[in-house]
């Protein structure tokens, strides 16, 4: 061939297989490297590269095949023609240096370049290669067939088949992952909402629900003057109907239904009439199970109990909403905020605020894996209902107890977090 072929025509043939083993060795790094999920969304949006890459990568024992028995083959021949050519220009010498050189070239620009390129932007080099590969492997069927067939026979011994191929679902820390390395192709509202979504089952009602002391409902067993007012100064859609206290629960009325009613109308056994059964949730329930209940079952309102059936608190359709996206209204009932700023990092709350209110709006960190409340809290921790003065800090945040009376904290002063996060009096 040396004698046949001009020194120009050779390495003309060199640098067109090198140039082949560039794209078979960039490609099966590229194919390899696509992102899944990514290349199923392309694909099901009509992308003809992804669609055909996603094809090839159901049997990636083929493609591989296909990409090792071309590479292998333009590699082959390119030593080959180095040798040849180098024996021609300067012998057996020449021919020892010509593999050196070659493996040098081979490393640079068909090996390290085009896969460092296919690392980097996978999808610019797989959906092109793909749409070449896939009418390459109908027609080197049978040569990749016979290769994979003694390559899976290998693997076969060491446990490995090669249809284990089939895209794994992520876990809900690996979306959490997904959704945090969005970045900016997720608006930080939008990321912040999915997070919540994916923490709906770390949530229960215990978390989000009106306290049993804080309950606003309509006791049968008060005068009518009061049961008027109460309607009258109530914000709520819903309020629980009960006798003497909320444990005699006996509907939930939807103040709606009152709209027609004249003052005259509006007595207690009207009230009776336009009640509907309560609806009842075990403490505990995880808010992403609450959701599916409160929407199968058609309901916007819950009395969650306990163990021995003693109402705990009311959860709302709303409450779990706002989990997800945030407060979206403004309650006029609440006259008296929970945090009062005195100063630029100084704030004076009331301890029976709900601890992960506390953290959404004003950004703390404060303990929600055990009570509710702040008052809970810090009587957790000092095992004692504490004095005025005394002083503490939990996760960081120092605290001073402003006001109490004989069973719970009332009122404390929170500074600024401190470097130190362990809690300590």
């Amino acid at each position: 061939m040396g004698d046949d072929v001009p020194l120009a025509g050779l390495l003309s043939l060199l640098a067109l297989l090198l140039v082949l083993s560039a794209f078979f060795s960039g490609s099966e790094t590229a194919l390899m490297s696509l992102n899944r999920y990514q290349l199923r969304h392309k694909a099901r949006q009509g992308h003809r590269g992804a669609g055909l890459a996603e094809k090839l990568l159901k049997r990636p024992d083929r493609v591989i095949g296909l990409i090792l028995l071309g590479n292998n083959l333009v590699n082959f021949l390119a030593a080959s023609i180095v040798g040849v050519t180098a024996f021609k220009i300067g012998g057996e010498p020449a021919a020892a240096l010509g593999a050196v050189v070659l493996t040098l070239l081979v490393l640079i620009f068909s090996e390290t370049a085009p896969k460092t390129l296919a690392a980097l932007h996978p999808e610019r080099v797989a959906f092109p290669a793909a749409i070449i590969f896939y009418p390459l492997l109908k027609i080197a069927y049978p040569f990749v067939w016979l290769t994979n067939v003694a390559a899976n026979g290998v693997l076969f011994l060491f446990g490995v088949r090669a249809n284990d191929t089939e895209l794994q679902a992520l876990t809900r820390e690996e979306l959490r992952t997904v959704v945090f390395e969005a970045g900016a192709r997720i608006s930080t509202l939008y990321r912040k909402m999915l997070i919540s979504i994916l923490d709906l089952e770390k949530v229960t009602v215990d978390d989000v629900m009106v306290p049993h002391n804080e309950i606003v409902g309509i006791d049968l067993d008060d005068e009518d003057c009061d049961i008027e007012t109460v309607i009258a100064d109530s914000q709520h859609t819903r309020l629980p109907v009960y006798r003497d206290n909320i444990d005699e629960v006996v509907g939930i009325l939807h103040m709606r239904k009152l709209a027609n009613l004249t003052k005259q109308e509006l007595t207690k056994d009207t009230l009776r009439r336009l009640l509907v059964e309560p609806y009842f949730v075990p403490e505990g329930t995880p808010l992403s199970t609450q959701l599916v209940q409160f929407q199968r079952r058609r309901e916007r309102i819950a009395l969650v109990v306990d163990e021995y059936g003693d109402i705990q608190g009311i959860v709302t359709l709303e409450d779990i909403l706002e989990e997800i996206v945030g407060e979206f209204t403004t309650d006029p009932g609440d006259d008296v905020d929970d945090v009062v700023s005195e100063g630029a990092d100084t704030f004076l709350v009331d301890a029976t605020a709900n601890v992960r209110e506390l953290n959404r709006s004003q950004n703390w960190e404060l303990p929600t894996d055990g009570p509710k409340t702040l008052n809970g809290l810090i009587v957790e921790l000092l095992e004692t209902i504490p004095e005025p003065n005394a002083c503490l800090k939990i996760a960081g945040y120092p605290i001073e107890i402003v006001e109490t009376d004989d069973n719970r904290v009332r009122t404390v002063r929170i500074g600024e977090r401190l470097p130190e996060t362990e809690a300590a009096n």
